[in-house]
């Protein structure tokens, strides 16, 4: 991919180049005193030496920067012409690769290829311009991703030590760690250099006050920089960072403000330069007191934007970046000088930022000013699926029929009426306005798609019970003159086979526990009487227990359809009356609902699936109260993401109740196997579960609802 995108970087050049020569060259030799004559290259030791003979010699040595990827030196030669006869000159020689000669207006740029990244020396030998490519046998060398070895970010041209103002550290918009230093001036050498795990940056011939010689704790701040210590170290301060996980770094000086900055990194194989919030490409640039409006065009002459500098931008600037992107360099200089930009297609026009605001105001002006004297058009609209009332209502500010206020779209002249029989709108504006009513009807006035709704709520319930109990008597009679037993359904029936039925028989029982009945039904009895051979003693037992067991299920299915986002509402119950008092004393006759309610509002997104606002409910008649019957309500009201026909679980509940109750007599009713006969035993479990079920179908054709 690095080699695509240095291909695509010389063709650009060499287009441009081409271009420029084409048409300029006629013209160019009328004005032109100084031209390029030859380009030659010598190897002396570990650098190449480019010559660059000219007609005239130069007034001073040409500005120019270095890009580090893909390695390039750019020099700018104003006021000379290309006298070559051709646009490149292939050189494939120690570092260097080819050269370009892009030539526009007045001025001429040399593009020198590279293979590797390198600094480089311009002087001037006569009439001849030599550049000396400092390649040593380290650069030569295949490149590792981790080096130990310093980076010169700036030469150190200070005589005395000074000491430095600040030390500072901010987080940036995109989560990097910055640390600002506040320099003496702009004249301090700065290396940089990674070591390990930590960034080592020192400042040469440097002093550091003793109120900063400490170790900074900065993991508060969010970014991957935890710490940073600040020592002195002989003539330099040494700074160490230490930042955490998977980062990358930049730095940049603005005048005598240094900036490291340490941020995540964050690999996308789809950009050619890592970074958030920043594309450009990147280029390294070290400039000392170079004029705004000439470090602009640079930018411009790297990039394919074309730059517009107002005349108010003045000054110079003192600038130092190494391997930042370009539009990050652009926003660095214009923050230096108070300078702002606005973008038209590949046209940057940059001005301070006050110009920019009072002519952006005056344009706002003049368009209102327009528009107060333009005069009026009339145009109808037809529509075929919105409603002309709720068009009208959205353009004049007063909403749709749904309610709220919303933006007048018309111009305060403006005026709109419709016609509901024929659905047609009438608009009187300025044409511009006309367009833009054009455009808004045209995406609101579209077929809108339907949605089937499909909920099916299912109230399962499960209950079971068992009771066991027994009577117990003993009576004391000679009324029958056999011995032995006698069994029945239930006491009374022994009693009245032993002729104990008369008198005070149910008098006898010391133990009445029964069993209790279950689901409205009572329980089976059986009955036994033991007596002697004189009959004149009875002891009667009656043993009753039942189990029941019952299960149910209701389901309940009800399906709407609707438009997309628009609300729809179905239900089906009963109304309960209930009397209440009145302010007079009187009473009055009211109703409550019992329904089985569903209110949805769809959303269809653009991939097709569906945004389900639901709200419903499943309320049944419950028990009877002196007041009136009660209501069991169920509800449920949420918001789900389903796929086109796909079913979703909205909501459950699951009760179960399990009791377990013992009456007894004391004592008598905890003896083992005995006690049976002293106590009554029941037991009682029910189980209930709510679900309710959602299947949304966007409706295609009419074949969908044939069903319904």
């Amino acid at each position: 991919m690095k080699h695509n995108q240095e291909n695509r970087i010389m063709s650009m050049w060499r287009v441009r180049a081409l271009a420029l020569v084409l048409g300029f060259s006629a013209p160019l030799a009328g004005w032109a005193q100084n031209a390029i004559q030859s380009i030659n290259s010598t190897q002396q030791g570990t650098a190449e030496v480019v010559r660059i003979e000219m007609s005239e010699p130069l007034a001073a040595v040409p500005a120019g920067f270095t890009i580090q990827t893909p390695p390039r030196i750019a020099i700018d030669l104003p006021g000379v012409s290309n006298a070559l006869g051709r646009n490149s000159v292939e050189i494939n020689q120690g570092n260097l690769r080819s050269v370009n000669v892009a030539q526009a207006g007045e001025r001429t740029r040399l593009v020198l290829n590279l293979k590797q990244a390198t600094n480089y020396k311009a002087q001037l030998q006569g009439k001849a311009l030599v550049l000396v490519l400092e390649t040593s046998a380290a650069a030569s060398a295949q490149p590792t991703t981790t080096s130990s070895e310093p980076v010169r970010f700036a030469e150190s041209l200070n005589r005395e030590q000074l000491a430095l103002k600040d030390i500072d550290f901010r987080r940036g918009t995109d989560g990097a760690g910055r640390l600002v230093v506040e320099l003496p001036n702009n004249q301090v050498g700065v290396d940089i250099r990674q070591q390990g795990q930590s960034l080592v940056l020192e400042f040469l011939r440097s002093a550091l006050p003793e109120n900063l010689r400490r170790k900074f704790d900065v993991a508060d701040f969010g970014t991957p920089v935890q710490t940073f210590t600040a020592t002195q170290q002989g003539d330099r301060v040494r700074l160490t960072v230490n930042p955490r996980g998977n980062w990358e770094h930049s730095a940049y000086q603005s005048d005598t403000q240094f900036v490291l900055e340490v941020r995540q990194q964050k690999v996308d194989p789809n950009k050619l330069t890592q970074g958030p919030g920043y594309a450009g490409e990147k280029l390294s640039l070290n400039f000392q007191n170079i004029e705004v409006r000439a470090l602009l065009q640079v930018i411009a002459d790297f990039t394919n934007f074309n730059v517009v500098t107002s005349d108010t931008v003045t000054g110079n600037v003192t600038l130092r970046l190494k391997d930042v992107p370009w539009d990050r360099a652009l926003d660095i200089i214009l923050q230096a000088k108070g300078l702002g930009l606005r973008k038209s297609g590949n046209v940057i026009w940059v001005a301070p930022k006050d110009e920019l605001a009072a002519k952006e105001k005056a344009e706002l002006e003049s368009k209102s000013q327009v528009a107060q004297l333009e005069p009026l058009r009339t145009q109808a609209f037809q529509l075929n699926y919105a409603k002309a009332e709720d068009v009208a209502k959205g353009l004049s500010g007063q909403g749709s029929t749904g309610g709220g206020t919303g933006m007048k779209i018309l111009s305060p002249r403006g005026s709109v009426i419709f016609e509901a029989r024929t659905n047609q709108l009438f608009v009187s504006d300025i044409p511009s306005k006309l367009e833009e009513v054009q455009m808004l009807i045209g995406k609101i006035d579209v077929p809108v798609r339907r949605v089937l709704i499909e909920a099916r709520i299912v109230i399962a319930d499960d209950k079971f019970g068992r009771s066991l109990g027994a009577k117990l008597g003993f009576n004391d009679r000679t009324a029958i003159g056999d011995s032995g037993v006698r069994v029945g359904g239930n006491l009374n029936a022994v009693g009245a086979q032993t002729g104990q039925t008369s008198g005070s028989f149910n008098d006898t029982q010391f133990v009445n526990l029964p069993a209790v009945g279950q689901g409205g039904y009572g329980a089976a009895t059986f009955a036994v009487t033991l007596f002697g051979a004189s009959a004149s003693r009875f002891l009667n037992l009656e043993v009753s227990a039942l189990e029941a067991e019952g299960k149910g299920k209701v389901v309940s299915s009800p399906r709407v359809v609707t438009a997309d986002q628009q609300k729809a509402l179905i239900e089906q119950g009963t109304e309960l009356p209930y009397q209440t008092a009145t302010s007079s004393g009187a009473t009055a006759l009211q109703f409550r609902k019992a329904n089985l309610k569903l209110e949805v509002l769809p959303q269809i997104t653009p991939e097709g699936a569906v945004v389900l606002d639901v709200d419903v409910n499943k309320d049944s008649v419950g028990r009877a109260t002196a007041a009136g019957f009660a209501i069991d309500t169920k509800h449920v009201k949420t918001q789900v993401l389903v796929e086109n026909g796909g079913t979703v679980v909205i909501g459950g509940i699951f009760e179960q109740n399990e009791r377990t109750d013992v009456t007894k007599v004391p004592f008598l009713g905890d003896v083992p196997v005995i006690g049976n006969l002293f106590k009554t035993t029941t037991k009682s479990s029910q189980r209930t579960e709510l679900l309710i079920f959602l299947t949304p179908k966007v409706v295609t054709d009419r074949s969908t609802t044939a069903g319904l």
